[in-house]
């Protein structure tokens, strides 16, 4: 998925929640395809929270506690999608020719 020279996010972080790139010319590289289904993992939990969601809004009996909770984890399926959007758009930044013409 990288271009050579070319970081890619890594849709986890690191100590101190610092992020980790990974600088690789092989889109088939354990790492990379590593990457790939953590974010296929991310992207499906995103999914299904957010079709709690939509169904907890609907419920008049949901209480504070449920809400709380499932505004928690909304939240880190939210960082985790903002973190895989950004390397992707950094990925075709870098890959788009029009950007290196300039």
């Amino acid at each position: 998925m990288t271009t050579p020279n070319e970081l890619r996010l890594l849709p986890w972080s690191g100590s101190g929640d610092k992020p980790c790139y990974l600088s690789t010319d092989d889109p088939d590289g354990y790492m990379s395809r590593l990457a790939d289904s953590i974010e296929e993992i991310q992207l499906g939990t995103a999914r299904a929270l957010l079709e709690e969601a939509s169904e907890a809004l609907d419920d008049q009996n949901a209480s504070l506690d449920e809400m709380r909770c499932l505004v928690k984890e909304l939240t880190g399926a939210l960082r985790d999608i903002f973190r895989i959007a950004t390397s992707r758009g950094h990925l075709l930044a870098a890959s788009d020719p029009r950007e290196s013409a300039y």
